[in-house]
């Protein structure tokens, strides 16, 4: 069974994973002192696929979902943001998977996590999402989707959520590409790897184009942050982009050639989604054959609109004020400021 919602175009990208409901608290606080939630959804693939839309670029959506209300709220919001959810998958067994959303306050209570942190409870064990696998190459509108697509977008995620869906990644990592990119996020979460062997990780991230990583994540996940120790364990993906968290972010081509880009400066108010629309804005920046150093700003700029906004989705500045950005020199990107209130920064700016 497939829930349709048609594409205005043909899409350039495809993002490949589970999305959940979200339940965000009403205030701070340890959960057990909230008094009620706000349902959303969210995810890593989708936020991905979201940002690339905003970003101007036609793009689906590939996963399953339950036949419940929170699966039809999740193909809605994709919607809404101009996410192609044509091959979505229902499945009428299994439910859409959830995570809630804790958020640390300024209280004496022993369990609040403290000012400007936060926590997502993840409930998905079981869930439609992780009932994808190879099969999914054999259904034609997937299909369809795949052979147009000039990138396809996956994440070390959907590896931990079931032996099915790992087994899909690497059937679609070993499949003839045309043409087509893939790039991969390492998107480390232990929790899931908890009863999984990451050392499959290697592999799969070896065998994408892109490679998409943050340094503390990796140090976890792979045994290094650095970027050239991680691209000499990573040697055969075209391009390696390695975040050091909110300070910089450096590609690596195969021949160990590198760029590296600081972040601006952000007034954060909420992290959660910048790794998401940073990946987006690299991902973007390369599909518009954009040289390293503009892809790696566009990357920055996309996180930055997310950290500034309470929800996973930020808001691009005017695109002539993202091209003059892009073009910035040195000294007038490191003297741009980002804050709720939009953009300060001697080439322009929204506020």
């Amino acid at each position: 069974m497939t829930a349709a919602a048609p594409a205005p175009t043909t899409p350039e990208a495809v993002c490949l994973g589970e999305s959940m409901a979200a339940l965000l608290p009403d205030r701070p606080g340890p959960l057990e002192t909230v008094g009620g939630f706000r349902s959303t959804v969210g995810g890593a693939e989708s936020n991905v696929a979201c940002a690339l839309a905003a970003l101007g670029i036609p793009t689906a959506w590939l996963s399953r979902i339950g036949a419940d209300g929170f699966g039809r709220r999740l193909l809605a919001e994709l919607a809404a943001h101009g996410v192609d959810t044509s091959a979505v998958a229902v499945d009428p067994a299994r439910p859409t998977g959830l995570y809630v959303k804790e958020v640390g306050g300024a209280g004496e209570h022993p369990h609040d996590l403290g000012p400007g942190s936060s926590r997502l409870h993840y409930y998905r064990t079981g869930s439609a999402a992780a009932a994808l696998g190879p099969e999914l190459l054999a259904d034609p509108a997937a299909a369809a989707l795949l052979s147009g697509a000039r990138l396809l977008h996956l994440s070390g995620i959907t590896a931990a959520l079931s032996d099915s869906c790992l087994a899909l990644l690497r059937a679609l990592l070993a499949a003839p590409r045309a043409g087509r990119l893939v790039s991969f996020d390492l998107n480390w979460r232990p929790a899931l790897w908890q009863r999984r062997d990451p050392a499959v990780l290697p592999e799969l991230l070896g065998a994408a184009d892109l490679v998409l990583l943050g340094a503390d994540e990796a140090a976890q996940a792979l045994g290094t942050g650095d970027p050239v120790a991680l691209r000499a364990l990573l040697p055969a993906p075209a391009t390696l982009v390695v975040k050091d968290a909110e300070h910089t972010a450096t590609a690596l081509d195969h021949r160990g050639r590198q760029v590296t880009e600081p972040a601006l400066r952000v007034e954060v108010v909420e992290p959660t989604g910048a790794g998401d629309a940073f990946a987006a804005g690299y991902l973007a920046g390369t599909l518009r054959e954009l040289d390293q150093r503009r892809r790696l700003r566009l990357g920055h700029l996309a996180a930055a609109t997310a950290l500034t906004s309470p929800g996973d989705q930020g808001t691009l500045p005017a695109p002539d004020l993202v091209a003059a950005l892009l073009a910035a020199t040195e000294r007038q990107w490191a003297d741009t400021r980002v804050g709720p209130a939009g953009v300060d920064s001697p080439v322009g700016g929204d506020r």
